[in-house]
């Protein structure tokens, strides 16, 4: 379970299947802030690098 700040929640739509950067929280393991949402070319770059399995 992920949580979206404030600065992305308005700017920002996540959907399933999306690629995201979280950060566990550090009290409670089980959820995360998403801090970054990679666009499609940028899945695309990465996944050519051999970044991303897919």
């Amino acid at each position: 379970m992920g949580r979206i700040p404030g600065s992305m929640k308005k700017k920002t739509w996540i959907r399933e299947g999306d690629v995201v950067i979280v950060v566990p929280w550090e009290f409670q393991n089980e959820k995360a802030d998403v801090i970054w949402k990679y666009t499609r070319p940028q899945v695309n770059w990465l996944e050519r690098k051999g970044y991303l399995k897919g």
